[in-house]
C-alpha cells in the first residue's frame, strides 16, 4: 500500500522529535527481543519520557504500563504505534479523545481510516516510518547498534 506522502513529511518529522518529550508506545513488549522493547529502551535512553501502553504487563522498562491511551495520567506528546494496522482506527481516537500532539505509525502500521481521524482533528500523522530510525536520522546519534557511545577511535581494545 502506498503511504500518501502528507504521512511522511521530514520538516513534520523533524519538529514533532525536537519539541516532544513524552511518548506514549502502543503495544511496547517487555520482551527485550521486540522491536518495540529496542525502540522504547532507544528513546528513554536518548532523554523521552516512555508511557508503556500494553494491557498484558504491569511494568515495562521500569516505568508503570497502562491499559490503554485512556489510562495514561499525564500530558502526551506522541503516540507511538506497535499494532497492527487496524487497530489504528480506535488508537487514533483515542489518540485525539488524550489530545496527543501527534500519532506516529511504526513500519507497516498502515491504516487510511485511523489516519484521517487523527489529521482530520489536528494531530501531526507519521506513517510507515520507525520512530528510532528517524530520531537518530536527524538528531544525528546514530551508531550501528542504534547507541551513541559518544566515544570514536580507531584502535581496538586489546591491541596497542
Amino acid at each position: 500500500m502506498t503511504v500518501p506522502e502528507r504521512y511522511q513529511d521530514t520538516l513534520a518529522i523533524q519538529r514533532v522529535l525536537n519539541t516532544a518529550k513524552t511518548i506514549a508506545i502502543v503495544g511496547l513488549s517487555n520482551n527485550e527481543l521486540r522491536a518495540s522493547y529496542f525502540v522504547g529502551y532507544y528513546l528513554k535512553r536518548h532523554g523521552y519520557r516512555v508511557i508503556p501502553v500494553n494491557p498484558r504487563a504491569k511494568e515495562i522498562l521500569g516505568e508503570t504500563s497502562y491499559p490503554s491511551l485512556l489510562d495514561v495520567p499525564e500530558p502526551v506528546d506522541i503516540v507511538n504505534v506497535f499494532r497492527a494496522p487496524d487497530a489504528l482506527p480506535e488508537i487514533a481516537e483515542q489518540t485525539v479523545q488524550i489530545r496527543a500532539g501527534a500519532l506516529w505509525c511504526q513500519f507497516g502500521v498502515i491504516n487510511e481510516t485511523g489516519s484521517r481521524t487523527a489529521e482530520d482533528a489536528g494531530v501531526t500523522v507519521v506513517v510507515d516510518r520507525c520512530i528510532k530510525v528517524e530520531h537518530a536520522r536527524y538528531i544525528g546519534r546514530m551508531h550501528w547498534l542504534g547507541f551513541n557511545t559518544q566515544r570514536i577511535t580507531a584502535v581496538r581494545s586489546g591491541l596497542q
